[in-house]
């Protein structure tokens, strides 16, 4: 009889370092993350001691120098990191996801006496950050944000709403981007607020068809005020900041996306070894062995595909498009992946009783964060093509 069920995923890292790391977040995962996910995001519970162990243990700081406080890994392991957690429970892997890319304004184009004062907190001291783009009629057109930033002396008075915020309510820390000039990319600007600043609310949490335990909800910036230093960049730079962000919180996404097909496919691969018809596992009859293999292939192709863009990122190449790419091959494939997985438990993949509908609910999220998949193609597309002429 053939051997059935999910193989430990093999993994190509860099240096011991990095296998013991991977190893510590495997024994973490099975430990501390994976039992309680599927009660704690049905009960819609937000697993803030899970990222207090994370920060403890150095994960919420890993792509970051040492001198702050960070990990100083390479991207191509921190996004193996993120994959691994995410396939234990999606609300973890992508909120670390989200708390790296909150960190990465400050890390990438802070001061010196910014980065030495506030980072170290922000990587290993407990706190969790958030990320301000989105706004109520502003999403992939991000460059036509409204919320205003106003100088007032040594301060700016921060006016507006923010939506669709990850950690919206919770975070300890928010990255926000204000316009403070001209209308367009180039009158935008980037700060650092404190998620306890007076005249900041946030709103009831939207609810969503997955993810339950990580909170999404608008922000209300009701004159806020904060002090220049905390302006993060030049005034007019915050776009350019918000798009390099974006580029290396797209490759997390993809990651994230190709751990939830992951635990998808291993869901699968567990069930039809065990469910016996016709006096058989159903793994061996042809038509769903081919329906394995495919799933498989798509997550070996994403895997290589996001791998490939953290290497160029790594060797500090271009990588916005090979980003693009990857964040869109990997969500759709986590997309088709986990809607076979459902299908091949039949009934059971339909019922609360299994982890399949849940990946499946969750694969969908990762198709519209980060720029929409339509968005994605438009940004790959300027790359083969150019701009379009107007």
């Amino acid at each position: 009889m053939p051997d059935h069920g999910p193989q430990p995923v093999e993994r190509l890292l860099p240096t011991d370092e990095a296998r013991d790391l991977l190893k510590l977040v495997r024994d973490l995962v099975e430990r501390e993350i994976k039992p309680p996910a599927a009660e704690e995001e049905e009960a819609g519970r937000f697993p803030r001691e899970s990222f207090a162990l994370m920060s403890r243990t150095g994960l919420l700081g890993l792509p970051y120098p040492a001198e702050h406080g960070g990990g100083e890994q390479p991207y191509e392991v921190y996004l193996q990191v993120l994959e691994e957690l995410a396939a234990a429970r999606l609300t973890v892997g992508l909120g670390v996801s989200v708390h790296t890319l909150a960190c990465h304004a400050l890390a990438g184009f802070g001061s010196r006496e910014q980065r030495k004062s506030r980072l170290p907190d922000m990587l290993g001291g407990g706190l969790l950050g958030a990320y301000c783009l989105s706004e109520p009629a502003s999403g992939s057109d991000a460059a036509s944000l409204r919320t205003r930033a106003v100088r007032g002396g040594d301060d700016w008075v921060i006016d507006g709403t923010k939506s669709w915020i990850t950690h919206g309510g919770v975070a300890d820390f928010y990255t926000v981007l204000a316009r403070t000039g001209e209308p367009g990319p180039r009158g935008i600007t980037a700060f650092l607020v404190p998620g306890d600043a007076e005249g900041l609310t946030a709103a009831v949490p939207e609810r969503k068809m997955g993810m339950k335990g990580s909170p999404t909800a608008q922000l209300n910036f009701d004159g806020v005020r904060i002090p220049d230093s905390r302006r993060l960049g030049e005034e007019g730079q915050g776009f350019s900041i918000a798009l390099a962000a974006l580029d290396s919180g797209r490759l997390g996404i993809a990651a994230c996306a190709v751990g939830v097909a992951q635990a998808a496919l291993d869901e699968a691969l567990t069930y039809t070894a065990q469910r016996h018809q016709f006096g058989r596992p159903v793994a061996d009859f042809q038509g769903l062995r081919f329906m394995l293999a495919d799933m498989a292939t798509q997550i070996e192709a994403g895997r290589a595909l996001y791998l490939s863009a953290a290497r160029l990122r790594d060797r500090g190449e271009p990588f916005s498009r090979q980003a693009a790419m990857a964040k869109l091959f990997c969500t759709d494939a986590a997309m088709r992946v986990t809607t076979d997985a459902v299908q091949l438990l039949g009934g059971y993949g339909y019922t609360l009783d299994f982890p399949a509908e849940r990946l499946m609910r969750e694969a969908k999220v990762l198709q519209i964060v980060e720029g929409t998949n339509q968005i994605q193609r438009m940004v790959i597309a300027r790359h083969l093509a150019g701009p379009e002429s107007r």
